[in-house]
C-alpha cells in the first residue's frame, strides 16, 4: 500500500511539471556571465606573478593589496588577449575604452573596490554559435570587459582564510544576452567558449581550478509576456553544474508562478550535494556598486598596430575546423568533433594526414579516415593509460611522420594490423622509426602465396575435422556457420605465420582449398 502511495505521489509531480512546461508554456530567458582567467605572466595592473597553486599570499605587492598611494599600470598583454577573444566572438572593438571603479566591500577585495569596465567594454555586440545534434543557434554577446579578479576565501569550520594570490589576476568577463532557453544550451555554450579560449591560447579554461567559471541569470514568464524577475546563480564551476542549476531553478520558479507567487530578484548558490539552489543574498543593482571612472588609468586607444596584433593572434576556431574537417576529409560529425576537441590533437591529425599522403596510393579521404581511426582509438587509449588527455599528445613523443609511416605500411600490405599496433607501442617505447622496429622484430607481412600455402597445408593436417564441418555447413546452406569456421581457420593460418600472413591472401587460398575439397562454391 505504501509503495502504491509513493508511486502515485511521484506520478503527481511528473504530471505537475508537464503541466507547468507544456500547458502553461512558460518562456525561459537565460543570460550567462562567464569569467575567464587570462594566461598572462603577471597580473593585470601590477608586476606580481600570475600562477595557480603557489604558496598562499606569496604573489602580492602594495598595488594588488591596495596600499595607499600606489598606482596601477595596465598589462598590455592582458588587453591584447582580451581583445583577441572579443574578435573571435565577432565583437566590435571601440577606438577608445577606459576602466571604472566598482565599489566592492568584501574581505577578498583588499582595495575595497575593483578596477573593471562598465561604460566602455573593450568588446561589444558579438555572437557565438552553438551546435549539437538537436540545437543550432547563435547566442548574442552583449559585451566583453577586462577586470581584476578578487582573492580566494577558504572556509574551514568557524574560520575563514584568504589567499590574495588571485587578487589582481587578469579576468575577462563575457556577458551574453538572454538568448539561452534551457540548461542544455547553457552547457553547450560554456563548452564551446572553453574550447575557443583554449584554441586561442589565452586561457587554460580549467574550471576545477577556477580559471573559467560562470554566473547564470534566469527568469521565466508566461509565454509572450517578456522577461520576468531575474535570479542569479553564482560561481558555477562546471558546465554540468550550469545545466543542472538552471534546470532546477526553472522548475522552482515555475512552481512559484503556478501557485500565484512572485519571483524574488536574488542571488542563489548551487548546492551540488543536495542538487538544488539555495538563497545567498538579495540581488544588488548596478547603482549599488557606485561605478565611476578609474582616475589612475588613462584612456586606452586601440591603434592600428594593436588591432593588427589582435588579428594576427586569431586562429581557426573549433566550430569552423569541425565544419572543414567534415567537408575536406569527409569525416562524420562525431569524428570531426572528437579530433577538434583540442587544438594540439587537431593539428597532429592534419600533420599525420599530410605526411601519409606523400608517396601513398590512398586518396586524401581514405588517408584521413585511417588517421582518424588510429588517433581516436589507439592513440587515445595510450594517452588514457598515461592518465592524460588528447591536449597532451606531445607527451607520447610520437612524431606525426612515424604514425603516418605505420598507416602507409598497413595500406601497402607490408605489415598486418596486429603487428602494426605492436609496432606503434615499440616505436614510442624505443624511440625508433617504424621500419627499423618491424625489421628488428621480424614483423614484415608475408604476401608470398607459397609460404602462406605451406602454412595452410599444416593447418589442414591438424584441422581436417573442421574442414569437414565447413563442407557440411555449405552443403546445408548454413553460410553463417561456414563463415565462422573459415574465420577460425584463417586465424590458425595467421598464427602459424606469427601473425605475418596477409589476411586477404590467406582467405583467398583457404577458399580455394575448401572449393577443391568439397567440389562446392567457396565461402
Amino acid at each position: 500500500m505504501a509503495i502504491h502511495i509513493i508511486i502515485l505521489m511521484n506520478l503527481h509531480l511528473v504530471v505537475k511539471r508537464l503541466f507547468l512546461y507544456y500547458i502553461i508554456m512558460y518562456d525561459t530567458f537565460i543570460g550567462l556571465e562567464v569569467h575567464v582567467h587570462l594566461l598572462t605572466k603577471t597580473k593585470v595592473f601590477c608586476g606580481c606573478r600570475a600562477a595557480f597553486g603557489d604558496e598562499p599570499n606569496t604573489n602580492i605587492c602594495p598595488v594588488c593589496m591596495g596600499y595607499p598611494g600606489v598606482l596601477p599600470a595596465l598589462n598590455i598583454d592582458a588587453m591584447r588577449m582580451a581583445c583577441t577573444v572579443a574578435r573571435a566572438l565577432h565583437c566590435r572593438i571601440p577606438e577608445q575604452t577606459w576602466f571604472d571603479r566598482k565599489q566592492y566591500f568584501y574581505p577578498d577585495m583588499p582595495k575595497n573596490y575593483q578596477i573593471s569596465q562598465f561604460t566602455s567594454p573593450l568588446g561589444q555586440e558579438g555572437w557565438l554559435e552553438i551546435e549539437n545534434k538537436t540545437i543550432s543557434k547563435k547566442i548574442r554577446i552583449r559585451e566583453c570587459h577586462l577586470e581584476e579578479d578578487a582573492g580566494k576565501m577558504i572556509h574551514t569550520g568557524t574560520v575563514s582564510l584568504i589567499d590574495y594570490n588571485r587578487a589582481g589576476i587578469a579576468l575577462l568577463e563575457i556577458v551574453t544576452e538572454p538568448d539561452i532557453n534551457c540548461g542544455e544550451e547553457a552547457e553547450i555554450f560554456i563548452q564551446q567558449l572553453r574550447r575557443t579560449v583554449r584554441y586561442l591560447g589565452v586561457s587554460d579554461g580549467n574550471m576545477e581550478e577556477g580559471s573559467l567559471r560562470a554566473d547564470a541569470n534566469i527568469s521565466i514568464n508566461v509565454q509572450g509576456k517578456g522577461l520576468g524577475n531575474k535570479v542569479e546563480i553564482k560561481n558555477l564551476n562546471s558546465s554540468r553544474f550550469v545545466r543542472l542549476g538552471l534546470d532546477y531553478e526553472r522548475t522552482r520558479q515555475a512552481e512559484i508562478l503556478d501557485s500565484g507567487g512572485i519571483i524574488t530578484q536574488e542571488t542563489r548558490l548551487w548546492n551540488e550535494n543536495r542538487d538544488r539552489t539555495e538563497i545567498m543574498r538579495t540581488k544588488e543593482n548596478a547603482n549599488d556598486y557606485r561605478y565611476f571612472p578609474e582616475p589612475d588609468l588613462p584612456l586606452f586607444s586601440a591603434d592600428d598596430a594593436f588591432l593588427k596584433s589582435v588579428e594576427t593572434a586569431l586562429v581557426e576556431l573549433p566550430s569552423n575546423r569541425i565544419k572543414r574537417f567534415k567537408a575536406e576529409y569527409q569525416l562524420n560529425g562525431e569524428q570531426a568533433a572528437a579530433l577538434c576537441e583540442e587544438r594540439p590533437f587537431a593539428d597532429y591529425f592534419e600533420a599525420v594526414v599530410c605526411a601519409a599522403l606523400t608517396g601513398n596510393a590512398m586518396t586524401k579521404n581514405e588517408t584521413a579516415q585511417k588517421a582518424a581511426n588510429w588517433l581516436l582509438s589507439d592513440i587515445k587509449h595510450l594517452l588514457a593509460c598515461r592518465n592524460t588527455g588528447v591536449e597532451n599528445i606531445a607527451a607520447l613523443k610520437l612524431k606525426p611522420q612515424r604514425l603516418a609511416t605505420i598507416i602507409t605500411l598497413v595500406a601497402q600490405g607490408l605489415v598486418s594490423i596486429k603487428n602494426a599496433k605492436q609496432t606503434l607501442a615499440a616505436v614510442i617505447a624505443e624511440d625508433k622509426n617504424p621500419e627499423d622496429v618491424i625489421k628488428e622484430h621480424g614483423w614484415e607481412q608475408i604476401s608470398d602465396s607459397k609460404i602462406i600455402g605451406a602454412a595452410l597445408d599444416k593447418v589442414y593436417a591438424g584441422e581436417e575435422k573442421t574442414f569437414c564441418e565447413v563442407k557440411e555447413a555449405l552443403a546445408n546452406g548454413n553460410s553463417k556457420r561456414a563463415a565462422t569456421l573459415c574465420a577460425y581457420l584463417t586465424g590458425k593460418i595467421l598464427a602459424a605465420t606469427q601473425g605475418r600472413a596477409n589476411p586477404e591472401i590467406a582467405g583467398k587460398l583457404l577458399n580455394e582449398k575448401i572449393a577443391g575439397i568439397n567440389g562446392s562454391h567457396a565461402v
